[in-house]
């Protein structure tokens, strides 16, 4: 029964923004890294990450089980009740904010509150089902904990985090679009208005490119305002110049399907290298420009 209560968080969305608020606390930090204050701002970013995840499943219980990657979720086999499943959301989101507001700083929870909101309401209960522009919408809640994580040390928001809010928003275009490519009858069977569906796989390739190379130039800021040192830039361009060699030669792909698992794979290999990185990629001492 614990096995099926962890499933219903998420584990992979989970771990994804674990190594990106490590990412963000990383930059800031410097190298001086508060053990207590980086444990404080995980746990309770995941806890609130966590309780988002359980509130999408329920949600989204009257399409998951058309879809085979979804269908045997606990509250599509009604193994958890919708009202425990509530209850746990509710018990995880309160710890999480609870953490974040006495532990760590406002900034961390503003943003950890942002994210939710985005992900349930914005996402979740509205754009997925209607919008083709949902990724873009749902790009929010998935850009809040590397901020969360970044703000969590500075106690402030500046460039660097505005830098990070975008870049990491971007990153999430063209790695979902792959999961939909690579899931193209899923989505369609649910009737999800994701891009590939609404649109056509090649147009989702077109935007995928630009969003990469979007993606890239953003992040670059970080060196370009001396958040980073030249380690960064050699790496972190290095690991973006083949993620647009995948976009580029997915144009001539035969098979869309083992292209776009190639291409969201490496897109959370990408994400995942370059968050860790910046525990030394960072240019010490830090300018200060901040903006709120």
């Amino acid at each position: 029964m614990l096995k099926k209560y962890i499933f219903l968080t998420k584990p992979g969305i989970l771990f994804g923004n674990f190594v990106t608020t490590l990412g963000g606390f990383f930059l800031a930090a410097q190298g001086n890294i508060d053990i207590l204050l980086l444990l404080y701002t995980l746990v309770g970013t995941t806890l609130v990450v966590a309780s988002g995840c359980v509130v999408n499943n329920f949600i989204d219980q009257d399409i998951d089980h058309k879809m085979e990657r979804t269908q045997n979720r606990a509250l599509v086999k009604k193994t958890i009740t919708p009202t425990i499943a509530l209850i746990y959301s509710f018990i995880l989101g309160i710890i999480g904010i609870s953490m974040l507001w006495f532990l760590v700083n406002l900034y961390a929870v503003s943003f950890a509150v942002l994210g939710f909101i985005v992900y349930v309401f914005f996402y979740s209960l509205w754009s997925k089902r209607t919008s083709i522009h949902q990724t873009v919408i749902g790009s929010i809640s998935g850009a809040c904990p590397p901020v969360i994580g970044y703000t969590a040390v500075s106690n402030e928001f500046d460039v660097a985090a505005l830098l990070v809010f975008l870049a990491y928003g971007l990153w999430q275009m063209p790695h979902s679009w792959g999961i939909a490519i690579y899931r193209f009858n899923d989505y369609k069977q649910a009737g999800i208005p994701i891009l590939p569906v609404a649109r056509t796989i090649f147009r989702t390739k077109v935007e995928s490119l630009i969003y990469v190379l979007l993606f890239t130039a953003v992040l670059n800021g970080l060196y370009c305002f001396n958040y980073t040192n030249i380690f960064f830039l050699v790496t972190f361009n290095t690991l973006c110049g083949y993620w647009i060699y995948l976009s580029i030669i997915g144009f001539k792909a035969e098979d869309n399907h083992a292209w776009a698992k190639r291409y969201f794979l490496y897109s959370v290999i990408l994400i995942t290298a370059l968050s860790l990185s910046l525990s030394f990629s960072y240019h010490s001492p830090a300018p200060h420009l901040p903006i709120f």
